[in-house]
Formats: structure tokens, C-alpha cells, sequence
């Protein structure tokens, strides 16, 4: 298990100084991306392109982090900063709750146009159009969905496979945000990319998912967990999301539009009626089940440390 020190340092980074504004190292990686892409394209076809290209991108950069993080293990205090830099690159704990209070904010001033360009830089769903009720039921579904990806996945990886575990999940699930749409473009190449990190996410959605339903309304979260997860065409983002709306006995899900097409999606949370209706209020209700929720890991992490 990775030291609890890099772990705090990491989140500590992150509460201190929130997402990096210039430079940060995943921009870099996309552009690099982009030019593998381009090359896996031009010399091969097919599933192989996508999957070549997956193996390019993340395997040199996993294993020079995994080179790097063995040289210091032998420096205590100085691998522990280097963990816990590599961890603050990693995840998106301040970033998301920025991104939902941009939208909060002016949502319950009755500020649509801003609330709905704010929605806009998080979620894949066409905004244009969204009433109150879509915008705040778009940022609520986010900011469970993403707190997983951005935060407890992450954190999954770092502390069961460290520096190199963390730096293979972050940069897969990048790619997978790159090159995992189901379109004539990513349909066949972002196939590998999409189902990797389907992989790396499988474990830690579900432990997301249950700390969410520990953090909140218990019993209601567990049912939709159990009836609603299994409707959801992506394997990892049902429980997630459906624990989530459970825990917060917010009603969320149904259809959205989604670059020009509109798509019917199941239910989330109790049904319309008996459930809460999303709104501002439901936004700031999903950041702080994931601030508890995070509070629930940190105190696992200390226990298993005490224990080990």
C-alpha cells in the first residue's frame, strides 16, 4: 500500500492550490496523443491502430514513472513528495467543485445563459437549450460521475499500485475521454482505449458507489444501486451514478440531447414525485456527499495503515 503521507500530500496539494493553470502535464499528453493517434492511423488499420496507439501512448510514460518512483524509494521524505506531486497531477478534487459551484452559482440566481455555458464545460450533452431542472439534473449527474473518475478511481490506483498505478490510470482514462466516443471517428480506434479503462474503472466505481450510499441516504441508495445500475449501457458510470442520485434522494436520469440527437436514458435516484427534484440545491448537496465520501477514505486509509 502507498504511504498515507503521499496520500494526504497529494490531497493537500490539491485543497491548497486546486487544478494547475498553466502547464499541466496532461495538456502535454494530450497533444502527444493526438500525433500517436495520427501516426497508428497513417501505418495501420482497424483495432489494431486503436490498440497500438493505446500501448504507445501509456505503457513509455508508466514505466519511466515506475523507473523514477523506484530511484527514490530509498530517499524517504523525498519519494513521498514525488508520490504525493504525481497524486495532485492526478485528480480533480478542487477543479470539480469549481466547475459545480460556476454552475450553482448563477442557477439559483435564475442566470440560465451563464449556468448553462458553465454546464457546457463538463458534461458531452448539447446545453443550448436546458431549463433549469436539465442544467442543475446535467451538473448533479456530473459531479458524481466525475468524482469517481477524477478523484476515487485515481486514488484506487495510488494506493494499490502507487506513483506508476496512478500515472497508468490517469493517462488511460484521458485517452479514453480522447478517443472513447462512439462515432464513424472513435467507433473502431478508441475501442482499446474505451474498454481499458472500462477495466481499470470496474473495481473502483463500485467502491465509489458504496461510500457514496454510506455517505448518504443508505437504504434508498442501495435499492436504486441494485435496480437502476443495470439499465445503464456503461458498466461503470450505472452504479456510480444511480448510488449517488440514492444517496441524495435526488430524482436525475431520463433524456438528453447529445450532439444533436436526442437519447432516451433510464431514470436515476426515486422516481419524479417522490424523490427531490434537482436544482442548485442538489448541486451543492452532490459536492458535499463527495466531500463525506472522501472523508469515509481517508479514514480507511488510516485504519488500514494502523492496522498494516
Amino acid at each position: 500500500m502507498m504511504s498515507p503521507l503521499s496520500f494526504f500530500i497529494g490531497l493537500g496539494l490539491d485543497r491548497l492550490l486546486g487544478e494547475p493553470r498553466k502547464y499541466h502535464p496532461l495538456v502535454g499528453f494530450g497533444t502527444l496523443a493526438g500525433w500517436i493517434e495520427n501516426q497508428a492511423r497513417r501505418l495501420f488499420e482497424g483495432y489494431l491502430a486503436g490498440v497500438l496507439a493505446l500501448v504507445g501512448a501509456v505503457m513509455p510514460l508508466t514505466l519511466a514513472a515506475w523507473w523514477l518512483d523506484s530511484a527514490l524509494e530509498e530517499f524517504h521524505w523525498i519519494h513521498a513528495l514525488f508520490a504525493g506531486g504525481i497524486l495532485y497531477l492526478a485528480i480533480g478534487w478542487q477543479s470539480l467543485l469549481q466547475h459545480a459551484e460556476a454552475i450553482a452559482r448563477p442557477l439559483a440566481l435564475g442566470d440560465l445563459e451563464t449556468a448553462r455555458q458553465a454546464v457546457s464545460m463538463i458534461v458531452s450533452r448539447d446545453t443550448r437549450d436546458l431549463d433549469e431542472a436539465g442544467i442543475a439534473t446535467a451538473a448533479t449527474e456530473s459531479v458524481l460521475e466525475n468524482g469517481a473518475d477524477a478523484i476515487f478511481s485515481a486514488l484506487f490506483w495510488f494506493l494499490v499500485a502507487g506513483v506508476p498505478g496512478v500515472v497508468l490510470y490517469r493517462l488511460s482514462n484521458t485517452l479514453d475521454a480522447m478517443w472513447g466516443y462512439k462515432n464513424e471517428r472513435y467507433l473502431v480506434f478508441g475501442w482499446a482505449a474505451a474498454r481499458f479503462d472500462d477495466l481499470l474503472n470496474f473495481i473502483p466505481a463500485r467502491l465509489t458507489a458504496l461510500t457514496y450510499a454510506l455517505a448518504g441516504e443508505t437504504s434508498v441508495a442501495m435499492a436504486c444501486w441494485k435496480q437502476q445500475a443495470p439499465t445503464w449501457k456503461s458498466p461503470n458510470a450505472g452504479p456510480v451514478m444511480a448510488a449517488g442520485a440514492g444517496a441524495l434522494n435526488v430524482s436525475l436520469g431520463g433524456g438528453a440531447q447529445y450532439h444533436g440527437r436526442w437519447q432516451e436514458r433510464p431514470p436515476l435516484g426515486p422516481l419524479p414525485g417522490v424523490g427531490m427534484q434537482a436544482s442548485s440545491a442538489s448541486i451543492h448537496n452532490a459536492c458535499r456527499l463527495l466531500n463525506k465520501s472522501l472523508v469515509i477514505w481517508t479514514v480507511a486509509v488510516l485504519i488500514v495503515a494502523g492496522v498494516a
